[in-house]
């Protein structure tokens, strides 16, 4: 008895994956094109298209009636959770933990020492042959808070080391001890945020973390402070953020943007101090392959009978 398996990369091109012929498996392949590759109900292991959004991603899951697991290839699972209460109880939903840590962490670090050092005013100086020579902050001897301490929040803590910070703080939904040191829970947040300099955002997007930058929390920054957001827009309240750029308290580079995408004419473009890279955390080089190594080591467990890894939520 086969069980179709529906991959948003061609099953010809993933090194590893079982053979069908043995496995029972039938590989489909679907990217979120308009037609379905075959029937919803006979998929039983359903690989999410990547970064096509909510309604793609959600769009078979209606009709998955035999589905027993659900992949997706981002780190966030919010664009697939309005679509699981019509899943049939024990379905498993897994993230790509391991895929975007190295990427995600790079682009914060690329954040972090763009917005200090002036890249933006200097690509401006350079399109305008203006030399803008100052002097300006360094990353070194700063204190870092890292919002969000799950995998990517770990490779973050990694790529700062060499920089020497002053100190790096951590929080995370729960306090616990890790090999870098302690993790304070979220509650702690207000007495930490007026001691750093750089707020890094990992967190996942959550009914807890939605709107967690708010006013109150802004207002508790450093003046001068930098605001880094990697995790999801909503997690910061734009209207709050551009109140304190515009006046020129904070400054703040955003991978990710609420509303997203950032449309033509909207004041976060032009707010002073604000650096903007179109949610590209993950999407480098080093995705593809690891999506592929991902994808052929789930499904070889799957098709063994052997629990699958990353699971952050089963359907009841």
């Amino acid at each position: 008895m086969t069980a179709d398996v529906w991959l948003p990369i061609p099953a010809d091109e993933i090194e590893g994956l079982p053979d069908p012929s043995d496995s029972g498996l039938s590989y489909r392949f679907w990217d979120g094109g308009p037609d379905f590759p075959a029937d919803p109900a006979d998929c039983a292991f359903y690989a999410v298209p990547y970064m096509k959004g909510m309604e793609i991603a959600v769009r078979p899951l209606l009709a998955m009636t035999s589905v027993r697991v659900v992949q997706t290839l981002s780190a966030g699972i919010d664009h697939v959770e309005p679509g699981l209460g019509s899943l049939p109880s024990g379905v498993r939903l897994c993230n790509a933990k391991g895929v975007h840590e190295a990427s995600t962490a790079e682009l914060t670090l690329a954040l972090i020492l763009a917005s200090l050092r002036g890249i933006p005013g200097f690509v401006r100086g350079q399109d305008k042959e203006e030399w803008r020579a100052g002097f300006y902050p360094a990353l070194a001897d700063k204190s870092v808070l890292i919002v969000g301490y799950g995998s990517i929040g770990a490779a973050i803590e990694d790529r700062l080391a060499p920089f020497e910070c002053a100190r790096v703080a951590r929080v995370a939904r729960s306090a616990r001890t890790t090999e870098r040191g302690e993790v304070r829970a979220l509650a702690d947040l207000p007495a930490l945020l007026p001691e750093a300099d750089i707020v890094i955002l990992s967190t996942p997007l959550t009914e807890q973390t939605k709107g967690l930058a708010n006013a109150g929390f802004l207002g508790r920054m450093k003046d001068g402070a930098l605001l880094v957001n990697v995790a999801r827009g909503p997690v910061v309240d734009t209207k709050a953020l551009l109140a304190e750029v515009e006046r020129g308290r904070l400054t703040a580079a955003l991978d990710v943007t609420d509303p997203e995408p950032l449309p033509a004419g909207h004041p976060l473009w032009h707010a002073p101090g604000v650096l903007i890279s179109p949610h590209v955390g993950g999407s480098t080089s080093a995705f593809m392959p690891r999506a592929k190594r991902l994808l052929a080591g789930q499904l070889t467990r799957f098709a063994a009978g052997e629990p699958v890894r990353n699971v952050v939520f089963t359907t009841e």
